[in-house]
This record gives structure tokens, sequence and C-alpha cells, in this order.
């Protein structure tokens, strides 16, 4: 063991440079022995990442000792590419908390930030030839308040944006820790911001910004009365208002911005975004529409790669290399982009199979603004990506042979800001899971394993406690499963710790008591359960009605996406009150019907049945064009039962209702309730992802 004492006894630390047997890759040697600590590497950022390591390993005695155990380390990273990206666009964070994330990103081996600086709610980047983008386009009137769609809007100005100086600030001090920053100006999509700054931009300049009445401020409602006709957006989501790919002087103006953005950011890489873009104004804009016409585009997505490529070869012309979002494949990929597949893996698949460098970032699960835990405790995007989910992660897909594997460059996790306010909130989020995340970028995959990692869990918590990191203890969480009775008279509560020698406690009004065995319920309730001393605490409502934990079939299985608890989630007493943040609680059905057959187990009088739906036209996710429902009566066979005819009630949704729940009223007695909901079919033209089939997402049946 080391110690280091202070300046009159302290260990030597060494530093060497010389060859390693990695052919010329980045690697480093440490050596810790009684004569003090030796660091060998054939580069100075490999020196660097040692010494992150030698901080990992001090540990502080009871005498307040630093101590290192002795070790010797031959150490180099798996992938060239360990990204960690941050939304500076929904919510700003000053330069102060910006190097603080920087370091977080140091101390755990990564080498590159992806700084994402505008989009519809901000322009964060200050352009010299283009003064309006900070002055207008970096402040908006408002933002929504809570989950999206909201509950209205909190009519406060927000906003801000960096100066040339705190850009090369930043880029400077990310240099120091070699750290390569990549900057992201969105085009041709998500360029609100920049349109209200220059109205000019958009192919109808006249035509006022849409911002739905329940998320718009008073001042932007003021504004529009007075003529300012073009607005940085107030909420989140996907808008038709986009860079009009007809004029030139778009690109003049994109030609001008990269310009200035290239001279402060050495790095080779440039993104540009390029994903949600909707066609609705580039299908009716005649410059968009002569473009095709003289360029033999067939359709906008043609368009859309017509548009990147011609910005790509401006970017080679500046010595840099495009990077964009999966959606740059579609229309034709751009001759050297690469490809940043985050709607899953399909799309980064695709590339290194046409031989085009790829980095992954799916969804799931390395999308850090989801949801650490199911038991969500402060409002997030939804989703869930646990730290057993990212560790987990293999960025090579298995589709992938061993030679189109080599065009993956590597990984990073994304962290988008609509619902991250505050810098806590980001470092909530990014801890532990970055820790995870480290060691799948960095360590060899058979060298990987869960239950090592588990065991050193404790003393990852131990380090962020003294640095007085805010981070996620859901790994923790107390696990919850909701089963049917043998007799299906009421429903099984199970709950497990991961930590077998910690006690669960359940509380009962005054009571208190250690969980035994899964618990009864057959009436609604509120079970809050602890574990330990308060380490993890689990509230659940359930709420009865006569078909909660009753028998249940369905014939279409939902998507593998959303697969909730089976067809039991709908009659599991458990009503989704969070959205998407529990998305667990849904079942999910991508151009499909949801077809049910409840069994009341008797005959039984009824009256209504409420079918709980999501809306979020955003996401795809619509409500049912159709609902029936057939009331099925037993009959008995020995002819003793009354014979009660079949009946079926049909119910045609309005799409433009927002609803959350779906009643039908019809006073029937029956044992089955045959319930179907039809699927809204394809997405309608001028929609966020119109022409994909719409998704029905389904948490509960309630019959009364």
């Amino acid at each position: 063991m080391v110690y280091f004492t202070g300046a009159n006894n302290a260990a030597d630390i060494a530093f060497k440079n010389q060859r390693m047997p990695t052919s010329g890759k980045p690697a480093y040697q440490l050596d810790i022995n009684k004569l003090g600590v030796t660091v060998t590497s054939n580069f100075d950022e490999p020196a660097f990442n040692a010494i992150q390591t030698l901080f990992q390993l001090i540990r502080i005695d009871t005498n307040k000792q630093m101590q290192i155990p002795f070790a010797k380390i031959f150490d180099h990273a798996r992938f060239d590419y360990r990204g960690m990206h941050l939304d500076v666009a929904r919510h700003f964070f000053p330069v102060s908390f910006i190097k603080k994330y920087i370091d977080y990103l140091a101390a755990y081996k990564f080498n590159t930030f992806h700084w994402h600086l505008t989009d519809d709610q901000g322009w964060r980047i200050d352009i010299k030839k283009y003064p309006e983008l900070t002055k207008t386009g970096a402040w908006r009137n408002g933002s929504i308040v809570g989950r999206y769609p909201g509950k209205g809007n909190d009519n406060k100005p927000y906003g801000g944006f960096y100066t040339e100086a705190e850009i090369k600030e930043v880029v400077q001090y990310a240099k120091e820790r070699y750290i390569n920053v990549i900057p992201e100006i969105e085009m041709p999509g998500h360029s609100s911001a920049a349109i209200a700054a220059y109205r000019w931009l958009s192919c109808f300049p006249e035509k006022p910004t849409e911002i739905p009445a329940n998320m718009i401020s008073h001042n932007s409602i003021d504004e529009q009365k007075n003529g300012r006709i073009k607005l940085v957006q107030e909420t989140w989501g996907v808008f038709d208002d986009v860079f009009c790919a007809g004029k030139d002087s778009t690109f003049k103006f994109l030609e001008d911005v990269i310009d200035e953005v290239t001279e402060l950011f050495p790095s080779k890489y440039f993104h540009l975004g390029a994903d949600e873009c909707p066609k609705t104004h580039w299908k009716i804009c005649p410059a968009c529409q002569k473009r095709m016409r003289d360029n033999n585009l067939k359709d906008e997505h043609e368009l859309q790669s017509w548009f990147v490529q011609r910005i790509e070869k401006y970017l080679n012309s500046k010595g840099k290399t495009m990077i964009g979002w999966d959606e740059i494949l579609e229309g034709g990929l751009a001759p050297k982009a690469v490809v940043m597949s985050w709607r899953g893996e399909a799309g980064g698949i695709e590339a290194a199979k046409q031989k085009h460098a790829v980095i992954m970032t799916p969804g799931n699960p390395v999308y850090f603004d989801h949801s650490q835990s199911k038991n969500e405790d402060s409002v997030t995007i939804g989703g869930y990506n646990p730290i057993e989910a990212v560790y987990d992660y293999e960025p090579i897909p298995k589709e992938l042979n061993a030679d189109e594997g080599k065009y993956i460059l590597g990984a990073q996790a994304n962290m988008w800001s609509e619902y991250l306010a505050y810098p806590s909130k980001v470092e909530y989020m990014l801890f532990p899971r970055i820790v995870a995340l480290s060691e799948v970028l960095w360590s060899p995959k058979e060298k990987r394993d869960w239950k090592d990692f588990e065991r050193r869990l404790p003393g990852v918590f131990e380090r962020l406690d003294k640095e007085k990191i805010n981070y996620s203890k859901a790994y923790y969480d107390l696990v919850a499963t909701v089963l049917p009775t043998e007799n299906y008279q009421g429903i099984l509560f199970d709950l497990k710790s991961k930590n077998p020698n910690e006690t669960i406690f359940v509380h009962g009004g005054d009571n208190v008591f250690p969980y035994t065995s899964p618990l009864v319920i057959n009436k609604s309730q509120t079970i809050n359960a602890t574990l330990g001393d308060n380490k993890s605490q689990l509230w659940q409502k359930f709420v009865f009605n006569k078909a909660t934990g009753k028998k249940i079939n369905i014939i279409t299985e939902p998507s593998k996406s959303y697969p909730g608890n089976g067809a039991f989630t709908l009659v599991d007493g458990i009503q989704n009150e969070k959205g998407l943040a529990k998305s667990s609680e849904f079942l999910g059905f991508s151009g499909t019907n949801l077809d049910a057959t409840i069994d009341l187990g008797k005959n039984m009088d009824v009256s209504n049945i409420t079918l709980h739906v999501l809306k979020m036209e955003g996401s795809w996710i619509y409500l049912p064009g159709q609902v029936e429902v057939t009331y099925i009566p037993y009959h008995d066979p020995a002819g003793i039962s009354p014979d009660i005819p079949i009946e079926m009630v049909t119910a045609t949704i309005n799409p433009n209702e927002d609803l959350n729940k779906i009643e039908i009223k019809k006073e029937k007695l029956c044992r089955y309730i045959h319930l179907v909901a039809k699927n809204y079919g394809s997405i309608p033209a001028g929609k966020p992802g119109a022409g994909n089939p719409a998704w029905l997402f389904v948490d509960e049946i309630e019959v009364h």
C-alpha cells in the first residue's frame, strides 16, 4: 500500500514515455509499489488517463491518510470514440457548469464532448455576421409547464448564449483534458430559433409561428398581434417551419455560420443534426419544388439528401467531416458522412454495411434523459434506461461481421435537456450511468462482468458522496411485480431488493411490518414500502373495479418495445398517471389493434367500461379510431340460466379530442367482455412521423 501523508513524506510519481505493444494505439502502464507510482505511456493522453485511474484507486483511511493499493495495470481503450452529449438549447447552462461537465467526462476517460448548441427553443452561439441570432434567437418568451403537452406556459422569458471568448475558453479547457469538442448546428430542421431571428430563412416568411394555444406565452400572443411574425418555440417537439431548401440565401447564411463556427472549434468533426425535418412546407413551397425539378429529385426526402450533401461538400472544403443523425440515410447518404445512430441500431447497421463510419447512440439504453428508475421521482421525458441496461450495452451489433464492425467508431450517451432545467438535475441523470458507459467504451467486451461492476458500485457511490455530486440511487430501487391470484380474485404484489441482506418494510397507517411474502390486495389502496434505513422508497396506488385481477387474453401481442407486464397490464389495478415516464405501465401497438377478452368469473351487472389510453402525436401515439365492446353472457349448458343475447356497442373516436379515457356506457348482464380498440392507422401528412403506422398505447380497462 502506498501512503500519501503530505509534502514532507510524499510518495514519488514518475512519468516515462515509451512504445507500447498496441500497434500505435494509445496505452499506458501504471505501476504502484513501495517505491511510489510510475506511469509509462506512448502518448500524453494515455498518461492523463492513467492519472484518472490513480484517482479512482485512492482511499482515505481512518487517520485521514490517502492510500493506494499496490497494483500493476496495463490498459488502453477499446473504442476511439467515447462521447457524451449535452443539449444547451432547451435549457441553457453557464460556462462554469460546462467545465464541470467536461471534468466528469475526463474523470471517466471519455474523449468527446458533443455540444448541441442550436434548436427550436434557442440559439446559443454568438455569430458576429448575424447578431440577431443571439439578440432574438437566444430568447423565448416562456416555456411549457410540466411534461409535454404540459399544463400551460410559465410566461417567464428564458435564454442565454455563449460569446466567442467563452466558446474558446471551453474548447481550450477541454483540450487540456484531452477531450475533443464537437459543435452541433441544427439544419435543415429544428430551426425555429434561427427563423425567429431572420424570417427570410423560412419557406413562408409571412406565416406566423404556430404554437398551440394552451402552450403559448402571453408575451408571444401580444407580439404576434403587434406584427412580430416568427417566434422562438416555447414547447418541445418537432415543427414544420424549417430552413427553406429552395433559396440560395439559406445556404449563404449557413455557410457564413459554418465559417465562424469552424474557426472556434478545431475538431475535425462538425455535427449538423439533420434529423426530424418535416417536409410539410417543402411540399408546397414554390422555391423548394423548383429546386427539386432543377436537380431531378423525385421527392422531398431526396431534397433533404441534396441539402445535406451540399452542406457536406462545404464542410469538406473547410477540412471538416460531417456527422449527422441517422435520418441522413434517407434519400441517399452523403459520401463521407459519419452516421450517428439514434433510432435504435438499424441506421448504424445499414451505414456500416455501406462502409460508412458510425457512432452508436440508440435511445435505449443510452439516452440519459430517460428515467433511471421505474419509481420516477422527478419529471423526465419518459422511457426507462437503468444502469444495468447501460452496462449491458454492446456498441457493435451482432448483425455486423468482423469487417463491418470496424466501421463502429464507438458510442456516446445523449443528454437532452427538455426536463433538465438545472445543473443538479443533469448530474442526477448522468450519475452513476456514466460510470457504466465508461466501462462499456473502455474495457474489452470479454472483460466486462456485471456482478463485478455491481460489487464495485458502493465504492462509486462513496466517491460521489465525497465529491458532493448529485446522483441517482435508483440502483437500490425495490423491484415490484403485480400478478394475478390463483383464483383471479384480487392481485399479488411482490417486492424484491437487489440486496438480500436489507429488510423491506411495508407501511400501513401507523403500522410498519417487515415484508416476507407477496401481499394480497383486493381493494383500492396505496402501498408504501421502504428498503432498510430508507435507502429506497416505493409508493404504488391501486384502483380496483370489477375487472381488476381477472383473467384476460389478448389476440395480438404488443410491440417488444412496449410489452408492459403482458395482457395482465390491462387489469392490474395500476392506472398510469405519468405518461411515457412510466412506459412500463402501457401496452404499445404499432399499427395493430388491441383485441382483449376479460373473464369476470361469473355473470355480473355492468354499466360502464373505460379504456385508458395515451395521446402524444409528437411521439406518434394516437387515439384509437374506433372502440368495439361485445358483452357475452355465460350460458348454462343445462339450460337453467336464462338465455341472454350477446350485444356489441361501437364508439367512433374523434382524433382531435384530447382524451386519456374512452367510456362505453351500457347496462348489461355478462361474464365476458370482448374489447377491440382499432389502431388509428397511418399517420397523416403534416404530422410528425407522417406515413408511418401510428402507435396505440393502452394501460387499463375498467369495468363498473
